[in-house]
């Protein structure tokens, strides 16, 4: 287990794995999901999971309507009874190069390619497939409330990134990122207008780039 939730700066290649062995006969379905592509700071967070039949877990739900605390409670029993499991987070410098569509289409790829077992077949949130999965993939709208697995990487997802923002609100201080987790709230967006924006923040995403401009002309 690296240490992805440290706060520490990482690269698209940071992961946070764990696995078991499977039996070699059973078909192994990932769920895929992400966490973070609305916001005007942090990074991306992808996780995929396969769930153990055996081991079910009660309680999964798609990460946007459980509570944090709810979501806390539920993190470390998928990371016990999962079969394998890993979370890969794309940083701010990827996502302004390559746009954030693109930079979650890979996140899914690399996360699916960071399990400690090849999965068979990649259930993913959304009604968009990357192209180069290394499994067959099936997309599915609104999949992380209808499926266990997508459920279960929306909230490694979610938890993840969310502890990073609450990391990083120490190390860029009066942005309000342990709050608002750099989502474009009124009161992230007044720190950005009295501050300008961090190391962190998204230049391709309108307001910041828009803040920089003004920056430039003035």
């Amino acid at each position: 287990m690296t240490e992805l939730l440290a706060g520490k700066r990482h690269s698209h290649r940071s992961s946070l794995r764990g696995g078991e062995e499977a039996n070699a006969s059973s078909v192994l379905m990932a769920g895929v999901d992400e966490a973070g592509r609305g916001p005007l700071a942090g990074p991306l967070a992808v996780a995929a999971v396969i769930l153990d039949p055996a081991r079910p877990i009660a309680g999964l739900d798609d990460s946007k309507k459980l509570s944090e605390a709810k979501r806390e409670a539920l993190y470390p029993q998928i990371i016990e009874c999962a079969l394998a499991y890993c979370v890969v987070l794309i940083d701010v410098e990827e996502i302004d190069r390559i746009n954030i569509f693109q930079a979650t289409m890979a996140g899914m790829s690399r996360a699916l390619r960071g399990l400690p077992m090849a999965a068979h077949e990649a259930w993913i949130d959304g009604n968009q497939l990357p192209k180069d999965l290394p499994c067959r993939g099936r997309a599915i709208i609104g999949g992380d409330a209808l499926e266990p697995a997508i459920s279960a990487a929306s909230i490694l997802a979610k938890v993840s990134r969310d502890r990073l923002m609450v990391s990083m609100d120490a190390m860029y201080p009066g942005y309000g990122f342990a709050s608002h987790k750099g989502y474009a709230t009124p009161m992230h967006l007044d720190a950005l207008q009295h501050l300008g924006p961090c190391a962190q923040h998204r230049r391709s995403f309108a307001p910041v780039r828009l803040m920089l401009d003004q920056m430039t002309l003035f």
